[in-house]
C-alpha cells in the first residue's frame, strides 16, 4: 500500500461497473490501479468485459478459483447476489455464510487479507430475513456485518444512495458495504444533483410500426402519452386501459366511462354484503346495482353491457365464492362460482401483452430499468414511439460514451438491469479514498524520512 499502484479484484463483475468508477477516481488522483482478477460466469459479461477492459486475469465460477490461485491485491470490488443465510439471529460470523456467495467475498479477504471492499447489493437486504418486524435491519446484514467488522477485523460502514441524487435520471437505490483495515469510511456528503430523461435521450431513430402504436397515437397526442402506463389495471389519472385505444374494438365514450366507473365501483365492499360473498377485489354486478351508479336507460344500458361482453371487454359471470378447506397442510383457500346467485358483469383484467406498457415523460425520470420490463418501456422520438437504446440505458448508469456492450439487445439490458450507477460508485470511492490517501502519504513520508537517516 506504499507505492502508486492500488491492486484490485472484481467479483461478480457484470459490466465492470464498480470497476470503472474505482478506476476513475484513482487516476483522477494520479494513482495507477491494476484489476489483476476479474470473476464473472455470464458469458455475454465476459464479452463485454473483454472488450472493454484489459484483464490480468479474467476468471469464471469464483467458487472454483482456490485461494493459491488469487494474487495479491489492496481492494476487492463486488457486486455479490443476495443469498439468505443460516443464522437464525446467531452471528456466528463465518460459519453463518457456507454456501452462500457472501462466503467466497469472506474466504478471501480472510485469506488474502487486503487493505478494504467495496461490496453493493439491492436495497432488500436491510430488511432481508427480519427477526422482529420493526428492528432496523435484517439477520442476513446483521450477519454480514458482524463478520467483516467483529470477525475479520475490517472498519465497516454502510449506506443506501439513490442514482437520482447523482445526476442521473433514474431512481435506483442500492446499498454499499465498505470497509478499511484501520479507519471508518465517512460515507455521508454527497450533494444531490438532478437531471431529466430528455438529456439522455438520442433523436432521430426509427420508431416502432405496429397496429398498437397506430391506435395508440390515433388516440392521444404524443405529449399527452408522457408518463402513462397502459394496463387493464388501476392506475388513475396516468393510466390508459385497453378500451380508451379500442385494442379489442372501438367503444363510444359512454361506453368507456360506464368501463371505468365499473372498474372502481366493483370493489366497493357494500357489493359483497349485497351478494352475500365474502369480499373480493373486482366482483362481478348485476345489471341492477350498475343502474344505480350508470345514469343511462335500462335497455340502452344493457345494450352497451352485452356489446363489451361480445367485444371482450367485460365477462357475464357468477360472482365467486369464498372456499376454506381443511387439508393435513393446514386451510386451503380459494375462489370459485357461486351458481346459486345471479350472474353480473366483471372487467376482464386477464394479463395482456401489450408491446409497450409505459411511455417515459423525456420532463422527469425513468423507473428503475429491470430486465424484464425494459422491452417494454417506449420513448418518443419526433412523432412516433420507440424503444430504449442501449446507449440511452448505459447514459441512465453514467457510463461512459465509449462503453460499448457488443451483444444482443436482450443480453445488454439483463447486464445493465443488474449494474451500478457510476457516479454512485465514484462517490463512495472518493470518500474511500480521503482514507486511503492519507495513508499513502504517511507511508511516503515514512520512506522519506527513513531516506534522510541513511
Amino acid at each position: 500500500m506504499g507505492s502508486n499502484t492500488i491492486k484490485l479484484i472484481d467479483l461478480f463483475a457484470g459490466l465492470g461497473g464498480i470497476r470503472l468508477g474505482f478506476e476513475n477516481v484513482f487516476k483522477n488522483l494520479g494513482y495507477e490501479t491494476e484489476c489483476v482478477m476479474t470473476s464473472e460466469i455470464k458469458p455475454y459479461a465476459i464479452k463485454t468485459l473483454k472488450h472493454n477492459f484489459k484483464h490480468n486475469f479474467l476468471a469464471g465460477d469464483i467458487f472454483e478459483i482456490s485461494n493459491e490461485f488469487i494474487p495479491d491485491f489492496d481492494f476487492l470490488l463486488g457486486g455479490f447476489p443476495c443469498q439468505p443465510f443460516s443464522s437464525s439471529g446467531k452471528r456466528q460470523g463465518f460459519l453463518d455464510t457456507r454456501g452462500t456467495l457472501f462466503f467466497e467475498i469472506e474466504r478471501i479477504l480472510r485469506e488474502k487479507k487486503p487493505y478494504g471492499f467495496i461490496l453493493e447489493n439491492v436495497e432488500g437486504l436491510i430488511k432481508h430475513d427480519l427477526e422482529h418486524k420493526n428492528d432496523e435491519i435484517g439477520r442476513t446484514l446483521s450477519t454480514i456485518l458482524h463478520t467483516l467488522g467483529s470477525d475479520l477485523g475490517y472498519q465497516v460502514s454502510w449506506r443506501v444512495f439513490d442514482s437520482i441524487e447523482f445526476g442521473l435520471p433514474q431512481s435506483r437505490k442500492r446499498i454499499f458495504i465498505v470497509g478499511a483495515k484501520d479507519k471508518k469510511v465517512d460515507l455521508n456528503g454527497n450533494k444531490p444533483k438532478f437531471a431529466k430523461l430528455g438529456n439522455i435521450l438520442e433523436t432521430g431513430l426509427d420508431t416502432i410500426k405496429s397496429d398498437f402504436v397506430d391506435k395508440l397515437l390515433s388516440h392521444f397526442k404524443i405529449e399527452d402519452l408522457y408518463g402513462k402506463s397502459i394496463k387493464d389495471k388501476r392506475g388513475g389519472a396516468n393510466n390508459i386501459h385497453s378500451w380508451d385505444i379500442g385494442i379489442k374494438g372501438e367503444v363510444s365514450k359512454e361506453q368507456c366511462l360506464l368501463l371505468n366507473k365499473l372498474f372502481k365501483e366493483r370493489r366497493k365492499k357494500q357489493w359483497a354484503t349485497e351478494i352475500g360473498i365474502d369480499w373480493m377485489d373486482g366482483m362481478a354486478l348485476t345489471l341492477d346495482q350498475i343502474s344505480t351508479f350508470i345514469d343511462s336507460p335500462k335497455q340502452e344500458l344493457s345494450l352497451m353491457l352485452s356489446d363489451l361482453v361480445t367485444k371482450g371487454y367485460l365477462k357475464f359471470e357468477y360472482p365467486k365464492k369464498l372456499i376454506k378447506e381443511q387439508t393435513p397442510n393446514g386451510v386451503k383457500t380459494y375462489r370459485e362460482y357461486d351458481v346459486t346467485k345471479p350472474k353480473g358483469y366483471n372487467i376482464v383484467t386477464g394479463k395482456l401483452s401489450f408491446e409497450i406498457n409505459k411511455i417515459l415523460d423525456p420532463n422527469t425520470i425513468a423507473p428503475t430499468l429491470v430486465a424484464t420490463d425494459v422491452s417494454r418501456l417506449a420513448v418518443a422520438d419526433g412523432k412516433g414511439l420507440r424503444r430504449l437504446t442501449i446507449r440511452e440505458g448505459l447514459r441512465l448508469f453514467g457510463y461512459p460514451e465509449w462503453y460499448e456492450i457488443p451483444t444482443k439487445e436482450y443480453d445488454a439490458f439483463d447486464l445493465l438491469g443488474n449494474t451500478v450507477a457510476i457516479p454512485v460508485v465514484e462517490f463512495v470511492v472518493s470518500r474511500i479514498a480521503e482514507v486511503m490517501d492519507k495513508r499513502f502519504i504517511d507511508a511516503d513520508n515514512i520512506h522519506l524520512e527513513l531516506h534522510q537517516v541513511h
